[in-house]
């Protein structure tokens, strides 16, 4: 499959709709974040989650539903779009998601899907609310203002960023909820950006000692990501090339050379396919905004999409997944 710089082809569009149709209503097998205090916990998945049930995990469930809605807003004619909107109509149901919201009132709920899962579910509303003629981010507006509430006070007392490459990763989630912040939350705005000027405006000479032998987040990357989408067009220049002071060398050369995947049936190794693509991702979104770096970003950008593109489908460990990363990375701009 050939990368495309644009809006994906109506081809890829149906191809993403057909894979995360096929797993975001699959209960099993999956991967609970659940903490129990007693017997009466040990429920199942359709249980403990109505709409957010399928796809291995929660959080791999919610982005799963944010591909489909983004790619019938982006090709509503596609024979696909027909049957991923009456899912959606079933999904999106006030009872489902009050169930998802009563989860969050557990006593032992406070850390569940923290951060990963509260941005995915944050962008997933926000690609909602772009669909004005359907009632789901209406439904899904009071999961995502308790998540939003999360946010807030989880950076009021978080000191330090989390910089590994996996789920915990402070800047991606962060990048995420501040484009839901922006049209949704301005106060939250705000707290992001001071936090993300406070955490790394300081940063220089990065080594990028990645990646992790299950990382599917450029720990460097999504740190520029989350600077690019902080910082004015000016600040940012500056800050990347104290940050980056190499690229025009090509170095780090670690951040210019696609990640092996030696076992895609391993689902922590299969993570390295999920790197490529939110390289990708990020070094598109960093090319428009350093012209005089925008060849050698967007070469780096081809080369990590290229080596992943191919892999979105086949075994499940990262066909759960993999086409959200994608996605992500065609839509950059």
């Amino acid at each position: 499959m050939t990368p495309s710089a644009e809006t994906p082809t109506a081809e890829i569009g149906a191809q993403f709709i057909r894979i995360a149709l096929g797993h975001v209503g699959r209960e099993y097998p999956h991967k609970l974040d659940h903490v129990m205090s007693s017997d009466a916990d040990v429920l199942p998945p359709r249980v403990l989650h109505p709409a957010f049930h399928g796809s291995f995990d929660w959080h791999s469930c919610v982005h799963g539903w944010w591909t489909v809605l983004t790619l019938t807003r982006l090709h509503p004619a596609l024979p696909e779009a027909a049957e991923a909107i009456a899912r959606a109509d079933e999904t999106f149901t006030e009872e489902k998601l009050a169930g998802e919201l009563a989860y969050l009132d557990r006593p032992l709920s406070g850390g569940f899907e923290r951060p990963y899962g509260w941005g995915w579910l944050l962008y997933l509303h926000l690609e909602a609310s772009r669909h004005v003629d359907k009632p789901w981010a209406a439904r899904l507006e009071p999961l995502a203002r308790a998540f939003a509430a999360r946010l807030g006070h989880y950076l009021s007392i978080l000191t330090y960023p989390i910089r590994t490459g996996t789920h915990f990763n402070s800047a991606f989630a962060l990048a995420l909820s501040l484009e839901w912040a922006e049209a949704f939350d301005h106060e939250l705005a705000d707290q992001i950006r001071a936090k993300a000027v406070n955490w790394f405006s300081g940063d220089a000479d990065c080594q990028a000692w990645e990646p992790g032998g299950d990382e599917f987040l450029s720990s460097a990357l999504s740190e520029a990501l989350l600077m690019r989408r902080t910082l004015d067009a000016a600040n940012f220049t500056d800050w990347f090339s104290r940050f980056l002071p190499h690229l025009a060398q090509r170095r780090p050369a670690s951040l210019f050379t696609p990640a092996h995947v030696s076992d895609r049936s391993d689902g922590k190794i299969a993570h390295l396919d999920g790197l490529n693509l939110s390289r990708a991702w990020a070094w598109r979104e960093i090319a428009s905004a350093t012209p005089e770096l925008s060849q050698i970003a967007g070469e780096a950008a081809e080369a990590h999409l290229a080596a992943a593109m191919e892999h979105v489908e086949g075994d499940y460990m990262g066909e759960h997944w993999l086409a959200s990363f994608a996605l992500l990375a065609m839509l950059a701009q």
